[in-house]
């Protein structure tokens, strides 16, 4: 009984020991990503370094010209009447897709860099089953342009980045 009391002790005291000491140096951890000196022209490697968009896909996106900013929303149906005043894209995104993750996160972070007119309606895989009926959408990561009436423009898959997803704009 004395040697069962004395081992469980005796985990608890390592535990207790490696929970404080993991969880000082995850605070140490995070200060000195917070507290790094920052270097020109320099990308570290777990950053992706921005690129700047190719003639072509300027020449395409700045041919959309309303007054409305771009914009990364989710899909609503009466969304798609937006086209009127510039283009719909419809993203089919599936939370569990790496590479609709992989776009999803690069909209994300460059969600300024959606030319003024274009409106990206980010639209649930899983459960828009009629929508992917109407435009013959069969995988996830599935963009789908649409004019105001909803009629199919143009449709592609693939692509991990916003600059790709822009070029196929019509």
């Amino acid at each position: 009984m004395n040697k069962t009391i004395v081992i469980v002790l005796g985990i608890i005291i390592i535990v207790g020991v490696a929970l404080y000491v993991f969880s000082g140096q995850k605070t140490e951890q995070s200060e000195m990503v917070h507290n790094v000196p920052e270097v020109q022209n320099e990308t570290p490697k777990n950053e992706v370094q921005k690129v700047e968009p190719t003639t072509e896909v300027m020449a395409k996106t700045d041919a959309v010209s309303t007054t409305a900013p771009g914009s990364y929303e989710a899909f609503a149906p009466e969304k798609i009447a937006m086209a009127a005043k510039g283009k719909v894209i419809l993203f089919f995104h599936a939370s569990w897709c790496p590479s609709c993750r992989g776009l999803n996160s690069d909209i994300e972070k460059n969600v300024n860099g959606i030319p003024s007119g274009v409106t990206i309606l980010k639209t649930n895989y899983d459960k828009e089953t009629e929508l992917k009926k109407k435009y013959g959408v069969t995988s996830q990561h599935t963009l789908v342009q649409v004019d105001k009436d909803g009629n199919l423009i143009k449709k592609w898959s693939g692509g991990s980045r916003l600059e790709n997803l822009l070029a196929q704009i019509q």
